[in-house]
């Protein structure tokens, strides 16, 4: 690793924000495994699957800016512990109304918007009270790690996720999955951050105005063309593809072998995080992976390129490479684009702006329920995959594009 990646790591608060976000960030994945896994299997509904995306990732879209104002105003610390006890009701009314098998469609549906209420106070906060664990000169490998995590998570969670359905069943998975959301809440509850440990002052006592805030935040970085370009990409992606082909996983295992789909999906679930942990080494290790928009861009159209093989796989072997290729540029992307934002973001108001970000980066991922779930009940997930991944990489190209030219401009070292 390199100096800055380190010094970040030396930091005992630190290390325990990184490592409890790991934990809360793969159990919020393994919940996903296993409930779509149970939808697919009781109600063999392709619809479903596309509304588990929508229902989830619609209250990150409506409530991601109010989640950081609050968290520019009031204890952020508090406001995560209350996203993760969510967590855990929701994963044990899981695994009671499977284990007693009384789930009932309208019981799933409530549950998976609850998951993502759940989300939206979590993750805002945690970016927010990064701010305050991390020292100035540690922030930028602080960030960077943190980002990588994130993506780490989301990708690793399904991987082991597959594993406890195997080994666990569905009811124990999630029972179990409690305890990973316990570490977090727990070393909240004393942990020497928050308003009354701050030396300064710095965060906005604007008030907190729903949906005009979120048209003044767009107002006030609209002059901050790298914060522009990255929230654009994290919006587009998440719009047209984001994590909707894992809700259809199950499907793509299923169309792929003849052995136990169980086994498939796991596996696939499994590439698709080794990817990501490549990818997270190859972050920290390689100076030429910078975080500038024109990396995260070049990384973005490359995952859509592996989404598109892997969508059109018919050989399993093939599919899990094209898998490993995605998790690894997947992570490489998202991970240097919440970077480039998080150190941008003026102090007064980096809640409303990390809100606002994830609003576009989660929020907008309820389109990948409408644009490969939806649809893919009408074409089939493998050409409704490969439409939103193709789709994608034409705006990115035109993104690229118009931003390479107005980055020049300024400054010719740009990419």
């Amino acid at each position: 690793m390199n100096e800055s990646s380190a010094s970040a790591l030396r930091n005992p608060g630190y290390r325990l924000q990184l490592s409890t976000y790991v934990l809360a960030m793969m159990a919020d994945n393994i919940e996903h495994v296993i409930s779509y896994w149970v939808m697919f299997q009781k109600f063999h509904s392709t619809w479903l699957g596309g509304f588990a995306v929508i229902s989830h990732w619609v209250p990150y879209l409506l409530f991601s800016v109010p989640a950081g104002a609050l968290g520019d105003r009031f204890d952020p610390r508090r406001l995560i512990q209350i996203g993760m006890a969510l967590f855990m009701v929701v994963s044990l009314a899981w695994a009671w109304l499977i284990g007693t098998d009384q789930l009932l469609m309208w019981q799933a549906m409530l549950l998976l918007v609850l998951h993502g209420c759940a989300g939206v106070l979590w993750q805002t906060n945690n970016q927010i009270l990064l701010h305050e664990v991390a020292t100035a000169h540690q922030l930028p490998s602080a960030v960077r790690l943190m980002a990588m995590a994130r993506s780490m998570g989301v990708l690793l969670g399904p991987a082991l996720g597959g594993l406890m359905l195997l080994q666990l069943g569905s009811w124990g998975g999630l029972v179990l999955n409690v305890a990973f959301y316990l570490p977090c809440l727990i070393w909240l509850i004393r942990a020497p951050y928050g308003p009354a440990y701050r030396q300064v002052a710095v965060a906005s006592k604007r008030a907190i105005r729903g949906l005009a805030d979120i048209v003044q935040t767009a107002r006030d970085i609209a002059p901050e063309r790298q914060i522009l370009v990255m929230v654009m990409l994290a919006g587009l992606s998440a719009f047209f593809v984001g994590n909707a082909y894992q809700a259809q996983m199950p499907g793509f295992a299923h169309d792929l072998g003849h052995g136990d789909p169980g086994t498939q999906y796991s596996m696939l679930l499994a590439a698709d995080a080794f990817g990501a942990i490549v990818g997270g080494v190859s972050l920290e290790r390689y100076k030429w992976l910078s975080p500038r928009p024109g990396t995260a861009l070049a990384f973005c159209l490359l995952w859509c390129l592996a989404l598109t093989g892997f969508a059109q796989s018919t050989r399993y072997p093939w599919a899990l490479c094209a898998l490993f290729a995605a998790g690894f540029f997947e992570l490489c992307f998202n991970s240097i684009a919440q970077t480039v934002v998080q150190l941008k973001a003026p102090d007064a108001i980096r809640g409303r702006v990390i809100g606002f970000y994830n609003m576009a980066a989660l929020g907008l991922r309820a389109g990948g329920g409408i644009t490969v779930g939806l649809v893919g009940g009408w074409l089939g997930i493998h050409w409704a995959l490969s439409a939103a991944a193709l789709a994608l990489m034409v705006l990115v190209a035109g993104l690229w594009t118009f931003h390479r030219r107005d980055a020049k401009a300024v400054n010719p070292g740009w990419f």
